[in-house]
């Protein structure tokens, strides 16, 4: 089980509804409970976004990082890092 840092918890609460039309979390608690029930994964770089999404299967091989980056699971962190939610 991955351990999520407060700041990504804390982004993925103020910004869920990226990927969703209702909350899924309405604490901070809930967030991180959802994030783990999901799985969700934190990546260092784009480029680890791709790998990612290369090794699970999905096809983004006509996408550019930017598309990649504007996709609903794909959240860019303040930090430079994302967090991909696959829900």
């Amino acid at each position: 089980m991955e351990a999520y840092e407060r700041d990504v918890v804390q982004y993925f609460f103020d910004h869920q509804g990226q990927l969703f039309d209702q909350n899924v979390a309405d604490s901070l608690e809930e967030a991180r409970e959802f994030l783990e029930d999901c799985m969700a994964v934190v990546c260092k770089n784009i480029r680890e976004v791709r790998q990612y999404f290369d090794e699970s299967g999905m096809d983004i091989s006509g996408m550019n990082d930017f598309e990649i980056n504007e996709a609903d699971e794909v959240f860019a962190l303040p930090d430079g890092r994302f967090l991909i939610v696959e829900a």
